[in-house]
């Protein structure tokens, strides 16, 4: 017996549910009856075009008769839909959908113009329409699991899996695979013919492709192509392979890097950063690289990237490089070793709150910028100095609390090759103790607010020249110490507006060498050596200060945006008293004529001398804000906005009553501004000695103001950093190896972005609103340094430079960048370098060019910007000839 369910015309899909029938002759007789009818046709409304447009109002439920039982051939529920026409033939066992037909059947789905479903074959054909215009519409859309196909008709088998595709279009990642024609074997293996295979996402006009005239492509997994030669703008190429293999995965998969290849006039042909790349697991990596040159030179450079979500990430790179130069056993030839460590680790502080480990290594040779052969060492040229910084600390939650502190430092002058390593540092603090303040409550008066803590800094330390560095001479030389301090302080406010601030301070120092000076009568010199042995000395300092705030504030009565100016002052005075500890010192002969002097055997210690003299000094400094207060200019706004007009200025002196002369220290003054809305920042200092000089131009203890003078300027200097763009946000480009290089984080010296990388994600954006309205964001940085100086004298401008980087975008394709200086105190122009880079779409263009200097180069690079297909490149540049020093 059947059933007929009628379905609301809201409903969607028709669902098929089989029900058990009665044996009842009436049913049975009526069933048959209904079965010879042949097949129900549902209508919408008359057809006028193609294909109907009303919804199907009536769907149809099939049963089966439970004596007479017939083959089953709908393995699973079946969900269709047809906007404006759906057939359902029971006979032939067929389904045809049209306009917007949906079909869903086991894990699949199929959206298209059109749909045949013939359930007794278990085959669907799927295909498209046309419009009024003659135009193909309403493409097949053919899902399973997380595959995706988009042909332009398909015909599938649901029992054999097998399937014919013509004109399929899928994605796997970044790779989009467009195909004529295309038979599926299995859920696993497809077998195509005259396929494209590009990473544009243009699909109907890419601006490149690969045509493979036939292919195998297991999903999630590979493809494999025969005969592969490029397309660019349909236009063939001579690039092209026998056969190819193209991985296909969702992890970092190993393989090897492509070097690129060019010529040096002192070195021959080389390849350049070529290697292998090992994708160890999901949380670490490694690529080798390496360099070679006909000559002998070769350069190693071992990279990696590593971390855990939620607990640590970090980068590591060791950079070799052996150079040569010249022919060996001719005039020039020359031969060095450089090298460059770089480190960089940070924990996720949530991980474990109480511990924190952190790493900012950059060490190697002095050289390593100026004479690496490897162009990503573009602006770190001008690098003067190295450091580095391994550092773990622990939170003790004890009573008192106790921070605990580990650490290695490292630096490095690149001009005199002097190193300072301190392996390690040992740093350990207790938090203040208050003996008589009370379990709650504030804490008030003298005696309430004593306090005491205690410090330890331990220090292993080597300081040594370049050459001899982690060698055996370095070891001796290094020198250890302790240094232990117990401040013992209280405060407590004095008239009501005064803070007074009281404090004894003890320290203690051990080290592990000391030296002895003697004259040595047939040298003629004194000599000095070193005395091995623990060894202490001791001191203490009193130290009592007072200061308070003054604030003052005019306010303006007009209609303008300013209504008031604050200024706030807090002077500080502070009486410190240090007693001399002439106990630590000896005396020596330093000459034939016995000329007695005094030295401390502590005073090449890592923690410094005693002294020797009495100090009983007075300081004074005075910082001063200055800060107002206006309207906003959008008139809504109520709130009134803070602007800083001098923040920090400071000024500050000393007076020692027990020196013999030369009493009043220099009067030092530095301070700092932002103008142009918070977008320029000025920073200045600036030195006056009181104290006149003499006609050989030297200072003698006499003021500048008994001569009819005030103060005599020293030296001062002016810095000046101004960042501003189109947008008016004052944003600059970060230029984040730079940084890790030991340089700046902008691209004032150049960028240090590897010509030979690409940015894959980088966000593409239409500058142009208009053919006559175009918006061309443009940025600039400046930055200007002013030095003067006149200690003796001399009264003359020692450094005057200005640095400026601007970058453009003159289309929503075309970059243009450039970084310069001129040095107007030795009359050149510094480190210059042009950048110019193009958007090719799925390819990436750019040409760097310093044109003169001490390294002159030029780079030029075009490459697919898919990290898949990374490695289809053409990458040419100069190397510059440099002399080995």
């Amino acid at each position: 017996m059947c059933k007929f369910a009628r379905q609301k015309s809201g409903h969607i899909f028709t669902k098929i549910v089989l029900i058990r029938l009665r044996t009842k002759l009436f049913y049975i007789v009526l069933s048959i009856v209904f079965l010879t009818k042949g097949n129900a046709v549902l209508y919408g409304q008359k057809e006028t075009n193609t294909a109907p447009t009303s919804n199907v109002k009536n769907a149809t439920v099939i049963s089966t008769d439970t004596i007479l039982k017939k083959k089953k051939y709908l393995e699973s529920k079946v969900e269709y839909f047809g906007k404006s026409y759906a057939k359902f033939d029971q006979k032939k066992q067929i389904i045809t959908l049209m306009d917007e037909a949906v079909l869903k059947y086991q894990d699949y789905e199929l959206k298209a113009g059109i749909i045949v479903f013939d359930y007794k074959k278990n085959e669907v054909y799927a295909g498209r329409l046309k419009d009024t215009a003659g135009n193909f519409i309403q493409y097949p859309v053919f899902k399973q699991g997380g595959n995706v196909i988009e042909p332009d008709s398909i015909r599938f088998n649901f029992k054999t899996k097998k399937a014919l595709v013509w004109n399929s279009r899928t994605k796997q990642q970044e790779m989009y695979i467009n195909a004529e024609k295309t038979k599926k074997e299995n859920d696993s293996t497809y077998y195509m013919k005259g396929a494209r295979v590009t990473t544009s996402a243009n699909l109907e006009d890419p601006e490149y492709y690969f045509l493979v005239r036939k292919m195998k492509f297991v999903p999630g997994k590979k493809v494999v192509a025969g005969f592969t030669n490029m397309y660019i703008y349909n236009v063939p190429t001579p690039i092209a392979v026998p056969f190819a293999f193209f991985p296909i995965t969702t992890k970092a998969r190993s393989g090897i890097i492509i070097p690129a290849y060019g010529q040096s006039n002192s070195r021959g042909f080389f390849l350049q950063n070529g290697g292998y790349y090992f994708a160890l697991s999901d949380h670490y990596d490694l690529a080798l690289l390496g360099d070679y040159y006909t000559n002998g030179s070769y350069a190693l450079r071992a990279e990696t990237n590593y971390g855990s979500r939620y607990h640590f990430t970090g980068a590591f790179s060791l950079r070799f490089e052996n150079q040569i130069t010249g022919e060996r056993g001719f005039p020039g030839y020359a031969k060095q070793n450089i090298y460059n460590i770089q480190w960089n680790h940070s924990k996720d502080p949530k991980s474990n709150p109480n511990s924190r480990f952190s790493a900012s290594v950059n060490l190697g040779s002095s050289k390593y910028f100026q004479q690496s052969l490897n162009l990503a060492n573009l602006g770190s040229q001008l690098n003067n100095t190295l450091s580095s910084s391994v550092t773990f600390s622990k939170t003790f939650k004890t009573v008192p609390q106790i921070n605990f502190t580990t650490s290695a430092n490292h630096t490095q002058n690149n001009q005199s090759q002097m190193i300072s390593l301190t392996l390690p540092t040992l740093q350990a603090s207790m938090d203040r103790v208050y003996p008589f303040a009370p379990k709650s409550g504030i804490k008030k008066g003298f005696i309430q607010n004593i306090n005491f803590q205690y410090n330890v800094n331990g220090r292993n330390q080597y300081n040594v020249k370049e050459d001899i560095f982690f060698k055996s001479e370095m070891f001796k030389n290094g020198q250890m110490g302790m240094q232990h301090t117990l401040p013992l302080s209280t405060n407590f406010k004095v008239f009501q507006y005064f803070s007074f601030t009281s404090s004894l301070n003890y320290n203690e120092v051990w080290v592990n060498k000391t030296i002895r000076k003697d004259y040595d009568a047939a040298a003629g010199a004194v000599v000095s050596s070193t005395v091995n042995g623990f060894d202490a000395f001791r001191t203490y300092s009193i130290s009592n200060s007072v200061g308070t705030s003054i604030y003052g504030t005019f306010k303006f009565k007009g209609k303008g945006r300013l209504q008031s100016i604050r200024h706030t002052m807090r002077p500080t005075l502070t009486h410190n008293y240090t007693p001399g500890f002439n106990q630590y010192y000896q005396n020596y002969t330093s000459d034939a004529a016995g000329t007695v002097l005094r030295y401390s055997r502590f005073e090449s210690g890592i923690y410094g001398a005693p002294t020797s003299a009495l100090a009983n000094a007075l300081d004074f400094s005075l910082v001063n804000v200055l800060e107002a207060k206006v309207k906003d200019k959008d008139s809504t706004k109520t709130e009134l906005k803070k602007i800083f007009l001098l923040n920090n200025l400071t000024f500050g002196t000393r007076y020692n009553f027990a020196a013999d002369g030369f009493k009043l220290d220099a009067f030092r003054m530095s301070g700092g501004t932002a103008l142009f809305k918070q977008k320029m920042n000025v920073n200045f200092a600036a030195v006056f000695d009181p104290y006149v000089l003499n006609s050989d131009k030297k200072k003698i203890d006499k003021y500048v103001w008994n001569d009819g003078g005030f103060l005599r300027m020293t030296s001062a200097n002016i810095t000046l950093n101004y960042s501003f763009n189109s947008a008016g946000d004052g944003n600059q480009n970060e230029n984040t190896q730079g940084l890790r290089n030991g340089g700046r984080n902008d691209d004032l010296f150049g960028s240090n972005k590897e010509p030979n990388r690409t940015d894959e994600n980088e966000e593409e954006k239409d500058t142009f609103a208009g053919f006559y309205n175009a918006i061309i964001p443009w940025d600039i940085n400046l930055a200007y340094a002013l030095t003067y100086s006149n200690a003796l004298g001399e009264n003359k401008i020692t450094g005057n430079s200005l640095m400026i980087s601007a970058n453009t975008t003159l289309t929503s394709k075309w970059t243009l960048g450039a970084s310069t200086g001129y040095d107007f105190q030795n009359k050149g122009v510094t480190f210059t370098q042009l950048r110019i880079n193009r958007d090719l779409d799925s390819w990436s263009m750019n040409f760097n060019w310093s044109p003169f200097g001490l390294n002159p180069y030029w780079g030029f690079f075009i490459g697919i910007k898919s990290g898949m297909l990374s490695d289809i490149k053409w990458d040419k540049n100069s190397q510059p000839d440099r002399t080995l020093r």
